[in-house]
This record gives C-alpha cells, sequence and structure tokens, in this order.
C-alpha cells in the first residue's frame, strides 16, 4: 500500500481441514471464535446445555452442535470420545453469579471453581490424545479462557476470580507437560467484552464506568477482538508460543 492510503488491512488466516472445538459456543466470544475458525475453514463442533442448536437465539447452523454440561465427568469424557478427531481445543465455556447466589458461599464458590477452572481441565485432558495426533503444522493447540479476574481481586465474584487465575497456573503447567506431543497451551485474558454476561454491566453505566475509565482504548471490546488473538495463537506464525496468557482488554492492565 502507498503512503497515505487509507485502505484498511484484513488479516486472514486459513485452517481448512482443521477440527476445532469451542465449548461456550453459542453465544458472545465462544461464537465470535467459532464463526472465525469456520470462515477462515475449519470444521467447528461448539456445545451449549440445551438439548439442540436451534433453541438458541441467532444463526449456529455452520457448527456441529454437542449439548455438554461441563460439570458432568462422563459426559465430558463421552465428548471427547466422540470426536473422529481434533486440532484446537478452546475452553471458552464458564459463568458466574453476580446478582444471584453469592460466590462468598463455599458452596457456590467451589461449583464456580468446577465450572470454571476443573471441567476445563478435565476436557483438555480427555481430548488430549486426539489432540497429540493432529498433524497441524506447529503442533496441536489449547486455548484457555481467562479474565481480567485472573490478576485483580474481584469481591462480587470470588470463586470465578479464583478459577480464572488457575486457569493462568494451568495454561503454563500444560505448555510444559505437553510441548512433546506437540501441544501448544495459551490462553487469552479478556477486558470488558460485550456478550450475555456482561450485558447487565452495559445497561447500568455506573457498573462499568469505573472499567471503562481505567481502559486506554476507552471502549467495550467486542467478541471480534478475541477472536482474532485466539486465531493467531493457535496459526503456524506462533509455532514458537506456548505457555502465555495473552491480555486482550484494551490495555486496562497495564494502565
Amino acid at each position: 500500500m502507498g503512503e497515505g492510503t487509507s485502505e484498511k488491512v484484513r488479516v486472514e488466516f486459513d485452517f481448512a481441514g482443521c477440527r476445532v472445538l469451542v465449548t461456550g459456543g453459542t453465544s458472545g466470544v465462544g461464537t465470535g471464535i467459532a464463526a472465525a475458525f469456520a470462515s477462515a475453514g475449519a470444521d467447528v463442533t461448539i456445545t451449549g446445555t440445551r438439548a439442540a442448536a436451534s433453541e438458541y437465539d441467532g444463526d449456529l447452523s455452520a457448527f456441529r452442535y454437542e449439548q455438554l454440561e461441563v460439570t458432568d465427568a462422563a459426559r465430558i469424557e463421552a465428548l471427547a470420545a466422540s470426536l473422529p478427531a481434533l486440532d484446537i481445543l478452546v475452553n471458552n465455556a464458564g459463568a458466574n453469579f453476580p446478582g444471584g447466589r453469592s460466590e462468598e458461599e463455599p458452596d457456590v464458590y467451589e461449583e464456580s471453581v468446577r465450572i470454571n477452572l476443573f471441567s476445563a481441565y478435565r476436557l483438555a485432558h480427555a481430548c488430549r490424545a486426539k489432540l497429540a495426533a493432529s498433524a497441524l503444522e506447529g503442533g496441536a493447540s489449547v486455548i484457555n479462557v481467562a479474565s481480567m479476574a485472573s490478576y485483580f481481586g474481584m469481591p462480587i465474584v470470588p470463586g470465578y476470580g479464583a478459577a480464572k487465575a488457575g486457569i493462568v497456573q494451568m495454561t503454563k503447567t500444560l505448555a510444559v507437560a505437553w510441548a512433546g506431543d506437540p501441544i501448544r497451551v495459551n490462553a487469552v485474558a479478556p477486558g470488558l467484552i460485550e456478550s450475555r454476561m456482561t450485558a447487565p454491566m452495559i445497561d447500568m453505566p455506573e457498573l462499568s464506568r469505573e472499567h471503562l475509565d481505567r481502559t486506554p482504548m476507552a471502549r467495550w471490546g467486542t467478541a471480534d477482538d478475541i477472536a482474532g488473538p485466539v486465531l493467531f495463537l493457535c496459526s503456524p506464525a506462533a509455532r514458537f508460543i506456548t505457555g502465555q496468557t495473552l491480555p486482550v482488554d484494551g490495555g486496562y492492565s497495564i494502565s
């Protein structure tokens, strides 16, 4: 491009023939990641908690759908066994309970950690052999979804925060343990992202103003803002990157 051009550069990835599993792929960041992989030619499976993809808003017809409660260990094993092959696992499914049951209560705290940490490890473990058999250039990938709650104290969701901090350490540990397979294990840590989970904050500026004021880019992120970094981390361009958690937060974590 010539100097002074106003053309936009579009980064494109080629994942033709790749088999991808995205948990919690029925909305928000999960759907954005799944759609980006599908647009790049991948065969994408998503999971959700409802019986069928048709029970969700939005068009999910580009993906294979599997019902999964991430706290159901037997179902996790069955899902992993049902996949004919796998190149990329995105551990995106998660939940927290602000405004509902209090994560200060021990039982709710433990449930949050099961949903947001234990399930990700269990699914990665169940999928390891198929990931290890991948012929993807640069090796297969596991992408875990961390959070700004991995780094900052958020008293409203203490279980979620503890789990997301665990995701960062789990990413490092699995990266070391599985490098010889070869499987690369990385994570992204989103900042404020427009999603169903953050919808209450969007509708209540008094809850989000403090975060936006601290964010140098001064805006909410989108699912596309997360999808691009995920595809990069899974691509051959990132073949020498493993064990890392990439903040995708508009600068929140460094301001």
